[in-house]
């Protein structure tokens, strides 16, 4: 039986110390720590302090930092290794580059899972438990390497076949074939949320366009990461041609309503007749849309709750867009007063209460009218306009309200009851001497 490879190495350290050279080594690992230590600052510093940084230019800022130095001492170390051999034993060197170089390993996983699968910050527990299964692995690879068991576990590991119809495979090809896909697919989705961080920041592409090629680019990458891992496990890609009629069936009888509803996502962000802040109203549903996905939109109401509505609805029903070329919206409120009312200054003086209002518009002012003679007294309308329809309508109206009664009291303009007159024809008189 072979020596494990740790007995090796301490033995040759061991021997190593007894050796003035030995401080050359150790002299090696600390500068290649404090320069990558030096240059992983340095990094962060200046693209935290670019105002340009965006998108993937922003991954050493945070998260990426953290990776930053495992890798960079790695490669100083694999450096350093390749120059002090020419003249001495690099034993240490040896020792420590595969634990930096599992830490690199661990690390990276950890931002690339992060960024793929975390929104708005927040780690779930089924993300930690992968996390921490994803370093013991790891941990346990470097520890079987070390004690010479690695190659001995392979080696079981291909020989261990599963019959899978007339063939047989090995248990090791069948965890490559897992790996591989895993790795393939978690790359491609982590390229798509890159990208769609990128095409988010630009500024002077509209936001539809934003959101169909992130959609696109996701599809694409996601497409090419299944091929590729078809690829490396050595399935002929001949045969998706059996598997693409039998889908071309299925999506013409059973999923007519999920396609359409992709379809119809991608309709929407390319005509661009929706975007993401938009006040709309459609069917039974109103509010602002906050999503709009391949297959369904997020309506977010005035009183929070959300809608999910199938983007087939957006298509084929008509839709109301209070936001499409302007966010203004119109609205009016209606008063009575009383026939002996001054009419020609009352006018003026409930335009001017509603302009006084925060959240009328200003840029058209309010106006007041007089809309009919009612049977009661003068109907009078107040019209205004306000360019936030997302903050809420019955608010605005209600401060309107508000300030036009207080303007009445101050005034002493009367506001009318409705008054009827009842009048009895042909009352029967009363029979006198009855009781």
């Amino acid at each position: 039986m072979s020596t494990p490879l740790l007995a090796s190495l301490l033995s040759d350290l061991s021997d190593d110390l007894h050796d003035t050279n030995f401080l050359w080594q150790v002299g090696t690992v600390l500068f290649c720590f404090f320069l990558a230590w030096y240059l992983a600052g340095l990094l962060r510093k200046s693209f935290s302090s670019s105002e340009s940084a965006s998108g993937m230019m922003k991954m050493g800022v945070e998260s990426f930092h953290r990776v930053l130095f495992p890798s960079l001492s790695l490669i100083f170390i694999l450096i350093a290794k390749g120059i002090l051999g020419r003249w001495q034993h690099t034993h240490l060197l040896s020792l420590l580059f595969p634990i930096i170089g599992s830490l690199a390993l661990i690390r990276f996983g950890f931002y690339v899972v992060r960024r793929t699968f975390v929104k708005e910050g927040k780690i779930g527990a089924f993300l930690t438990i992968f996390e921490k299964l994803f370093a013991g692995l790891v941990w346990l690879g470097v520890v079987l390497h070390f004690t010479g068991l690695w190659q001995e576990l392979l080696t079981s590991l291909d020989e261990a076949v599963l019959p899978i119809g007339h063939n047989k495979v090995s248990i090791l090809s069948i965890l490559q074939a897992l790996v591989s896909v895993a790795v393939t697919l978690i790359v491609a989705l982590w390229a798509s949320a890159a990208l769609e961080a990128r095409l988010m920041l630009l500024p002077t592409m509209h936001t539809s366009l934003k959101v169909v090629l992130s959609r696109f680019g996701r599809a694409v990458l996601i497409l090419l990461a299944i091929l590729i891992s078809l690829t490396i496990v050595g399935i002929d890609l001949t045969v998706l041609s059996v598997f693409g009629g039998a889908l071309g069936v299925g999506l013409g009888f059973g999923l007519q309503k999920i396609t359409s509803s992709y379809v119809s996502g991608f309709i929407i962000l390319l005509d661009r007749s929706l975007s993401i802040g938009d006040m709309i109203a459609v069917d039974k549903f109103n509010g602002r849309v906050t999503q709009i996905n391949t297959r369904y939109t997020v309506l977010k109401g005035l009183d929070g709750g959300e809608s999910v509505i199938p983007n087939e609805m957006l298509v084929s029903n008509p839709v109301q867009n209070f936001s499409l070329s302007d966010s203004s919206v119109a609205m009016g409120t209606d008063i009575t007063v009383a026939y002996q009312t001054d009419i020609e200054a009352l006018l003026p003086l409930l335009a001017q209460t509603a302009a006084d209002v925060p959240r009328v518009s200003k840029d058209t002012p309010p106006s007041a009218y007089l809309m009919r003679f009612g049977a009661d007294g003068l109907e009078l309308r107040v019209g205004f306009w306000i360019s936030d329809p997302e903050n809420g309508r019955s608010n605005v109206l209600s401060e309107v309200n508000r300030a036009i009664w207080k303007l009445l009291q101050e005034r002493k303009i009367e506001v009318p009851y409705p008054q009827r007159v009842l009048t009895f024809i042909n009352t029967p008189e009363k029979v006198s001497g009855q009781t």
